[in-house]
């Protein structure tokens, strides 16, 4: 395991890691939006450019894990249960994708385009994948990149209701995290406050 550990593609990582760093805060119309509450967003105003510009990153990244999940799926390195498990997250990944692109669309804004499988294959270096260990550490530190990602932005919400939307999809993120590791036979967290930091 060792060796996919270190063969993972940083750049991936680093990009969920990163989101907030490079794209700065949602704003609260965007999140309004993402969270269905578009009464909510006709009140508020504001350049909607720059929260397209941000859900298109995270649209980025939530194609990524789908292709990502695609790709241990079709690797036949995944013995049932754990298949059955990778498929019900690519599917809340999936979900998290038709969100975006609703509010992105909703903002007037052109979602970013799914790469080809091929393409998500060599940047997360799927040849090397040689167990289902291999496989869950993959998905492990991408799911890991994500909550991080997500938990960044809810500082930046001052209203409740915009806030639990970003912190409903770091608890799905952490899920597929904890249920991972869970399976690899790793311990949970070692201590408190183990995400966001």
């Amino acid at each position: 395991m060792t060796s996919i550990i270190q063969t993972v593609n940083a750049t991936s990582i680093a990009s969920r890691r990163g989101f907030l760093g490079r794209t700065g805060t949602l704003s609260a119309v965007a999140v309004a939006m993402l969270a269905g509450k578009e009464s909510l967003a006709q009140g508020m105003a504001g350049d909607t450019s720059k929260d397209v510009s941000i859900l298109n990153v995270a649209l980025g990244l939530e194609h990524e894990a789908i292709n990502a999940y695609q790709l241990g799926a079709g690797s036949g390195l995944l013995q049932k249960p754990v298949l059955d498990v990778a498929v019900r997250f690519q599917a809340d990944h999936k979900a998290h994708r038709d969100a975006l692109i609703a509010t992105i669309q909703k903002l007037g804004g052109t979602p970013v385009m799914e790469k080809k499988l091929d393409e998500y294959a060599k940047a997360l270096k799927a040849d090397t994948l040689r167990n289902q260990g291999d496989v869950l550490d993959l998905a492990a530190r991408l799911e890991l990149g994500a909550i991080n990602a997500y938990l960044g932005v809810i500082p930046a919400f001052g209203n409740k209701d915009l806030a639990k939307v970003a912190g409903r999809l770091a608890a799905d993120e952490t899920m597929h995290y904890i249920l991972l590791n869970n399976a690899m036979g790793r311990p949970l967290p070692a201590g408190a406050l183990s995400f966001g930091a």
